[in-house]
């Protein structure tokens, strides 16, 4: 009798236990709030990111595995063959070749250019806003009257650019007829366009570095050039990185500048092709063949080819780092060692040498941090 009160009274002091701590609506509102409103303000991102960019990257590799016609639709199950044959075709490698000389031929002079200028607008200068505005504008104009006014400014008979050679006795270039010329005047298209556009994102970058680095720097004696390349270049590489990866990005993707360069010619990207990027070629593969099969299988080398660069990219980035790192120790061991040998000739006792290595470890250090 005893043990059933016993239990009852457990039981008793259980429920009014549960009935003390039980949660009402609010509270139990409150908690799958905190839990899960984390996953509702990040789920508008994923849910546009697999709209549309993951669903059509996977749907454009389903389309590589068929023979797809665009006004047919699919077809049969043709597996990898749409790839090996565009491998094998010579206008693709000709496409890829063009893309990647246009490429290199915008892309270094572009960052140079984009360095030098932020360079410029970082210094105490009057109307820095103007002239950083200025520097923006290409950038604003669409691209399709960029190529239109550089392509009437390259035409072989009566553009600007060989009237001007002509007058000073040289003879007219043709930009639109052969391989190198034509990629030299699409390169400096883009150029035009995405140097000033580097620029402020690299300006944004130098701006962070601190003053009073630089003001150190001065009266330890380091001159403009000694500063801008031992201070200012190390303090935006990561900037640095950026600005190469997306411009690698966008290089690799030209498509505008090729399609408008020669609206005459009836082969997009030229007579002979000699300037027909990758994208390019896929448009012409998709729309005038037809063949969305292939298009989509040159979609997907020219995706893989992207995401090769920014790993080399990536790697060099971390190759560059890690010498720098390893020089790092080489100068911090070369001051130890002359700080010793400077108390040793000078007959400074062991304290005085330790505190002249720890003062040359912690210069080491900050020189690390810049």
């Amino acid at each position: 009798m005893t043990t059933v009160t016993r239990q009852e009274t457990a039981a008793a002091a259980r429920r009014d236990r549960d009935a003390r701590y039980a949660l009402t609506f609010k509270q139990k509102l409150n908690r799958f709030d905190v839990k899960a409103s984390p996953y509702f303000y990040v789920a508008p991102f994923f849910i546009l990111f697999g709209l549309v960019g993951l669903f059509p990257l996977v749907y454009t590799f389903v389309v590589s595995l068929n023979n797809w016609n665009l006004l047919t639709g699919p077809g049969e199950w043709v597996g990898f063959s749409n790839y090996l044959t565009e491998l094998k075709d010579p206008f693709f490698w000709n496409s890829l070749f063009n893309t990647l000389s246009i490429f290199l031929l915008s892309a270094i002079p572009q960052l140079i250019g984009a360095v030098f200028i932020a360079a410029i607008l970082d210094q105490n200068i009057r109307a820095k806003t103007f002239w950083r505005m200025s520097v923006l504008l290409p950038y604003v104009v669409t691209p399709v009257a960029v190529t239109l006014i550089f392509s009437s400014a390259f035409d072989e008979k009566y553009g600007l650019i060989n009237n001007m050679l002509q007058a000073i006795g040289l003879d007219p270039v043709m930009w639109k007829t052969e391989t190198f010329p034509s990629h030299v005047a699409i390169a400096t298209m883009v150029n035009w366009r995405w140097t000033g556009y580097n620029a402020l994102i690299l300006l944004a970058a130098m701006q962070a570095v601190p003053r009073d680095i630089h003001e150190s720097a001065s009266l330890d004696g380091a001159g403009a050039f000694r500063r801008f390349f031992s201070i200012t270049l190390p303090s935006i590489r990561p900037t640095m990185i950026f600005v190469i990866i997306t411009a690698t990005i966008g290089g690799l993707q030209i498509f505008t500048e090729p399609k408008l360069f020669n609206p005459s010619s009836a082969v997009p990207g030229g007579p002979q092709r000699q300037y027909q990027t990758t994208v390019l070629y896929l448009w012409d593969m998709a729309f005038n063949r037809q063949n969305f099969g292939k298009a989509s299988a040159i979609a997907w080398m020219l995706f893989l080819l992207i995401v090769l660069f920014g790993l080399l990219n990536f790697l060099l980035s971390r190759r560059i780092a890690s010498t720098e790192a390893r020089l790092h120790t080489k100068r911090t061991a070369k001051r130890l060692a002359r700080s010793r040998a400077a108390a040793s000739r000078t007959g400074i006792d062991s304290g005085d040498s330790t505190a002249e290595g720890a003062r040359a470890l912690a210069a080491a250090s900050e020189e690390k941090n810049l």
